[in-house]
């Protein structure tokens, strides 16, 4: 095999984390917030509440992130809003761009993890100008004395779109970095070291764990470049979760996902920018993973959008597990009335939206995936 001999950026690896006493680690990955003026405030009263609620080791946050503005304050001001949540509770948080962020506005991406970076709970990285996009980077997680290496958390800037204007992917760069990087963790650890991957646009292998099909079917949906094919899940493959929407990946393939079979150490992959799609599929050996959006623009339909929590163990770092949660299933009719009771009428009226517009869409969603079912004569909904 021919020697990787890319340049291992000293600055693309972030400041380590470590399993708890127990040996638990736990991570929290929102994305695609899309937070602007009109869903802030709620969006970020619902992931302090998540946040309080999980008490996770690590936030990861796959992009589109914030409104990137033509006025640079107003920016700053959104992402205030969003890292004050982590900064207050002390939560370490990385994060790495989709496709919008610095589509529009006047800070780049590297402006933007600048400004990410001035609050002391981010361990993001700005790997320089040696890789594409701006974000990509590892996070050792070491052992619960710190004496090792015992998982790792790698973070992709996917980019933005290609020169045709498809969504983007992980440049070949980027995936020779992974490479050597991988190979020197592994040499310096006596081992692989076992890891999940984060980024936003999920990798065009998703299409090869599904079944193809000639025309539309209830649960099947058109290929993002390949129209007239229509996709949905292989009951003879390992799934979990819905889905809800095309999978929408990049034109170009760039070998990211077969990089990651070869080296192994790669138990899943993480990705947003599908808001409405929270389900995995295995595909040689890795989870294929997305997960909800994580905003509540105060419509019904947003009712159902959430977060995934994954949970990894260091005296079994092979395996892990995962669960999604709705805003729509996080409060009770009891959380409601004490958040009255202390006088926060702003949180009561929300909670109280949440489940009311979530019943709606909990009740019409249920109907939708058992009739598909039935329709169909398959599984469209895996349990989590």
């Amino acid at each position: 095999m021919e020697q990787n001999t890319v340049q291992l950026l000293p600055d693309a690896t972030a400041k380590s984390l470590q399993f708890n006493k127990d040996g638990k680690f736990s991570i929290m990955h929102l994305t695609d917030t899309h937070l602007a003026h009109d869903n802030i405030e709620a969006s970020v009263w619902l992931m302090a509440a998540a946040c309080d609620r999980e008490q996770p080791d690590l936030v990861v946050i796959t992009g589109d992130n914030v409104h990137n503005d033509d006025d640079a304050a107003i920016t700053k001001q959104y992402i205030d809003k969003l890292m004050t949540v982590f900064q207050t509770r002390n939560i370490p948080v990385a994060v790495t761009f989709g496709n919008h962020d610095s589509e529009t506005g006047a800070m780049s991406r590297e402006e933007l993890m600048a400004y990410y970076n001035t609050y002391s709970c981010s361990v993001s990285v700005d790997e320089g100008p040696l890789l594409s996009g701006c974000g990509t980077y590892n996070i050792p997680i070491l052992s619960s004395d710190g004496k090792q290496m015992r998982f790792n958390v790698w973070v992709f800037d996917s980019n933005d779109y290609d020169g045709n204007g498809h969504y983007g992917n992980v440049k070949k760069d980027q995936v020779d970095w992974y490479k050597a990087k991988s190979e020197a963790i592994e040499k310096e650890n006596g081992g692989k070291v076992y890891s999940f991957a984060f980024q936003h646009m999920i990798v065009p292998e998703v299409y090869d764990a599904l079944i193809e099909c000639k025309r539309r079917k209830l649960y099947s949906f058109e290929h993002i470049n390949n129209k007239g094919t229509y996709y949905h899940f292989d009951p003879n493959r390992i799934n979990f979760g819905t889905l809800n929407e095309t999978p929408c990946s990049g034109y170009e393939n760039d070998g990211q996902f077969e990089a990651m079979v070869e080296r192994g150490d790669v138990l899943a992959m993480f990705t947003g920018h599908d808001h409405t799609n929270a389900f995995g599929v295995k595909h040689k050996g890795i989870d294929i993973v997305n997960s909800l959006s994580s905003r509540y623009n105060g419509d019904a339909f947003s009712s159902q959008y959430g977060y995934r929590m994954l949970f990894a163990d260091e005296k079994a770092p092979s395996v892990y597990t995962s669960r999604v949660e709705h805003w729509f299933n996080m409060f009770t009719d009891e959380d409601a009335k004490k958040a009255k009771i202390k006088g926060d009428t702003y949180a009561a009226n929300l909670i109280k939206d949440v489940r009311l517009k979530g019943l709606r869409e909990k009740i019409f969603l249920t109907l939708c995936r058992k009739g598909g079912a039935l329709l169909t004569g398959r599984k469209v909904t895996y349990k989590h």
